[in-house]
């Protein structure tokens, strides 16, 4: 995945920074949101929203409807770096389909679905959503 932004031109990105665009995107969420949706303790989301800020990937802006909390605005840039992302696992299924074949690839798509299901505390269709994949195993758009 990052070898795959950088050579689309975002070089300055680090693996770090790819985690806070797991599906679905950061885009409109609260950071104690984004936070457990990642896994992430608040602090440490914090300083990777604080280094994409200055990056020029996003900004955070009040909550229109809480002004306590913040809401997380990709920037134009951080759009970009969402489109190259998705355009990059296609580009993987894709690849992984032609060498298995599509029945196989289906199979193992359907079984990590189902493995990320187990291992999901809350053991439902959220943590799918976590791992980037919408609830019929593909990724989200």
């Amino acid at each position: 995945m990052l070898a795959g932004l950088h050579d689309r031109g975002f070089t300055d990105l680090v693996a770090a920074h790819v985690d806070v665009w797991r599906y679905p995107g950061p885009e409109g969420q609260r950071p104690s949101e984004l936070a457990a949706q990642t896994r992430m303790s608040k602090q440490a989301l914090n300083y990777l929203l604080g280094q994409l800020e200055q990056l020029g990937y996003l900004t955070r802006e009040a909550d229109s409807n809480d002004q306590r909390s913040k809401r997380i605005r990709l920037t134009p840039r951080g759009h970009a770096a969402t489109r190259a992302i998705y355009e990059i696992v296609q580009d993987v299924e894709a690849e992984w389909e032609q060498q298995l074949g599509p029945r196989k690839f289906g199979q193992l798509r359907r079984l990590l679905t189902q493995l990320n299901t187990i291992i999901t505390p809350e053991n439902d269709q959220a943590g799918v959503v976590r791992a980037g994949l919408g609830a019929d195993g593909r990724v989200g758009r």
